[in-house]
């Protein structure tokens, strides 16, 4: 399990910097404390932990004027790259600028960090002298109210087909917030969902975990060019605790296991999904389901 956290106490942010300067500045010979600016102060860092509370990577966004915000020091562990967790830094960073009212954000990168920028949706400007004196690319992106990472058009095929074939979905509020290729966030209303302990029920916990889960394997059928009915074979959760903010669920690729094979072959394929359940930035209940695909059947022409 992963969670996303704001460093605020003395020994996170000590943590934080620390990790900002081994990925980003050690590997060039930099000292210690080169890693910080003076927009330290005025600027929202975030930075994402395992579930043994390790960094495995981190960001930072300020604001250059009330419309546009600047994305800089995006690291992510040296052992953790291609599971999404830059993109996850940047899409929080990103949430939080537009709700604070940014329309645009802006990075002036590396040459090495181009590609990983395009894959966030930015683009190239024309740059300032002093940048490219520098060898930096300014890279631009407008900000939108509701960004999935990638893939839009898969997100909001599953959006549309959650509200027209699971009618509870839209009672609910559950609405698709982020999908990275390797992560899957959903999240639901409280207000929509609450008992009369002003808590979630666990019900509506245990649906918007299922959703998921069942979301999760759409997205990943669509990756690998396949398709099939998917049903819930078996669901099992654990409570840990009331939820009474922010109802946020997780899927990671890391707990999704199944034989593609299997579908390949025409056969129904078994997937195991463990979907955490967050209260904000808190864990409160872990799901754990077995999903079968079955393979579409072929359509018999009458002619």
């Amino acid at each position: 399990m992963y969670k996303i956290i704001t460093p605020t106490t003395p020994e996170q942010l000590e943590q934080y910097f620390e990790f900002r300067w081994k990925i980003l500045k050690s590997p060039f010979n930099f000292p210690l404390g080169s890693e910080k600016d003076e927009y330290e102060s005025v600027a929202e860092h975030r930075m994402l932990l395992n579930a043994n509370n390790e960094i495995m990577a981190i960001g930072r966004v300020h604001f250059n004027n009330a419309d546009e915000v600047q994305i800089r020091h995006i690291a992510v562990a040296f052992d953790a790259h291609g599971k999404g967790y830059g993109r996850l830094i940047v899409a929080t960073l990103e949430s939080y600028a537009l709700e604070q009212g940014a329309i645009r954000a802006v990075t002036n990168s590396l040459e090495t960090s181009r590609a990983f920028f395009e894959r966030c949706d930015y683009q190239q400007a024309q740059a300032p002298d002093a940048l490219s004196k520098l060898n930096r690319i300014h890279m631009v992106k407008k900000l939108v109210a509701q960004q999935y990472l990638i893939h839009s058009d898969w997100c909001e095929e599953l959006q549309r087909t959650w509200e027209s074939t699971i009618p509870i979905s839209d009672h609910m509020g559950i609405k698709l917030h982020q999908y990275s290729g390797s992560t899957l966030e959903v999240r639901a209303s409280l207000n929509k969902n609450v008992n009369l302990h002003g808590t979630m029920f666990a019900g509506s916990v245990f649906s918007l975990a299922t959703l998921t889960g069942w979301g999760m394997i759409f997205l990943q059928l669509k990756r690998k060019k396949l398709t099939g009915e998917i049903v819930l074979g078996d669901g099992n959760i654990h409570y840990h605790k009331p939820l009474t903010t922010q109802p946020r669920a997780m899927v990671y690729i890391e707990h999704y296991k199944c034989d593609y094979a299997d579908l390949q072959n025409n056969k129904k394929m078994q997937v195991a999904v463990t979907v955490n359940i967050l209260d904000g930035d808190n864990p409160v209940a872990e799901f754990k389901g077995v999903y079968w695909v079955l393979p579409t059947k072929p359509t018999i022409d009458a002619h």
